[in-house]
C-alpha cells in the first residue's frame, strides 16, 4: 500500500479492536509495524489518535497511513480450479451467517509457517463477493473434517464464545488405532505440555504434569484384529490432544507421522494407510442468531470409509 487509505466501517466489523482490524487489513504486515503505526498516531479513527484496543464503530472513518516499506515480499497464489471444484464440494452445511467445510486431510486451515495458501485464502479467493470470511476454529493440517467459517463479525463472535466456553459444544472425532482398546478406558485425563524438540525444532506436545488440564472422551466403536475403531469427544481444546491421549492410552493413531511407533506404522502400512486416520466426524452447538440446536456431519474420505468397510467385512 503506498498511499493513505481511508476504511469506512461497517457492520460487520462493529466492535472489533483496532489492532486486530489492521492486522486483518494489513495481513502482510509485521505485527510489531502495525503497532508502531498506532502508536505513532499515524493510524487515525475520525480524525483523532487512537489506542490499539478501541473498539470500532458502524460509519467510524479509518485512516491507514502508506506502508509499502513494510510490506514483506509475499507471493498472491490463486487457488487452481481442482481445489475450488473441492472446496464448493466439501460444504455441508451454510447459511447467510456461517459455513461448515469438510475439510480434506493434507490442507492447512491458514497459509503461513512456509505455507502460500491455506484453505481460508482459497476461500476467499474463490468468494470475492463475501466481504467477511474468518475462521471459527482450527483443526491440525492432516485432520479432516468439519470446519467453521463465520460470514459475519456477529456469528464469529458468538460461535467463538461457544468454543471457549464448552458449555453447549460438542465435537466428535473418529480415529482408527493400534492394537486392543483398553475396555477400561473411557476417558483420558492428563495434563499436555507444548514443546519443540531440541535437534529438529518441531512442535510437539506430550503428557507432562506441568502442563494444561486436558480431557477426552472415548467410547470403542469396533474392535479389530489389531486395531480399534474409537470415537473420541474432546472436553477441553488442547494442541494435538486426541492424538496424545490415544498415544497416552497405549494405541496411537494410525498414521500419525508425530505420535505413532513401529509398530502402528508397520499396521498402517499393511493397511495401505497413508495419512492420520482422524476425522472430525460431527459437531453440535446452538445456532449463532436463532440459538436453536445446530448438528453438523461431515462424511469419512471415502478410501478411509473403504478402508473400513473393509476390515468390518474381515471380522464378520
Amino acid at each position: 500500500m503506498s498511499k493513505v487509505q481511508f476504511i469506512e466501517i461497517e457492520e460487520d466489523r462493529v466492535d472489533q479492536r483496532l489492532d486486530n482490524f489492521l492486522t486483518y487489513v494489513l495481513n502482510n504486515v509485521p505485527k510489531s509495524r502495525v503497532y508502531r503505526l498506532i502508536r505513532k498516531g499515524e493510524v487515525r479513527i475520525n480524525g483523532k489518535r487512537a489506542k490499539p484496543d478501541t473498539k470500532l464503530n458502524e460509519g467510524d472513518m479509518v485512516r491507514i497511513p502508506p506502508v509499502s516499506d513494510a510490506i514483506k515480499a509475499v507471493a498472491t497464489v490463486e487457488p487452481g480450479q481442482k481445489l475450488r471444484q473441492d472446496l464448493k464440494a466439501a460444504v455441508v452445511y451454510e447459511d447467510e451467517l456461517m459455513l461448515a467445510i469438510n475439510k480434506p486431510s493434507g490442507l492447512a486451515v491458514h497459509g503461513g509457517s512456509g505455507l502460500k495458501l491455506g484453505l481460508i485464502e482459497a476461500l476467499r479467493a474463490d468468494r470475492p463477493e463475501e466481504k467477511f470470511l474468518e475462521l471459527v476454529h482450527r483443526i491440525d493440517r492432516d485432520t479432516s473434517g468439519i470446519l467453521l467459517i463465520a460470514k459475519k463479525r456477529k456469528s464469529l463472535v458468538l460461535m467463538q464464545d461457544e468454543f471457549r466456553l464448552k458449555k453447549n459444544l460438542q465435537k466428535t472425532y473418529w480415529c482408527l488405532v493400534s492394537g486392543i482398546w483398553p475396555s477400561d478406558t473411557n476417558s483420558v485425563d492428563a495434563p499436555l505440555l507444548r514443546h519443540e524438540e531440541s535437534q529438529t525444532g518441531e512442535r510437539r506436545v506430550s503428557v507432562h504434569k506441568d502442563g494444561k488440564p486436558s480431557l477426552t472422551r472415548f467410547r470403542l466403536l469396533k474392535q479389530f484384529a489389531d486395531c480399534a475403531w474409537v470415537e473420541a469427544q474432546p472436553v477441553t481444546g488442547r494442541t494435538h490432544q486426541i492424538r496424545v491421549h490415544c498415544q497416552y492410552a497405549g494405541c496411537p493413531i494410525l498414521g500419525d507421522d508425530k505420535y505413532q511407533d513401529a509398530a502402528t506404522q508397520a499396521i498402517a502400512h499393511g493397511l495401505g494407510l497413508k495419512r492420520l486416520f482422524l476425522h472430525a466426524v460431527q459437531i453440535r452447538l446452538p445456532h449463532p442468531i436463532e440459538r436453536t440446536e445446530l448438528t453438523i456431519n461431515a462424511e469419512l474420505d471415502p478410501r478411509l470409509q473403504s478402508l473400513l468397510t473393509g476390515l468390518t467385512a474381515k471380522e464378520s
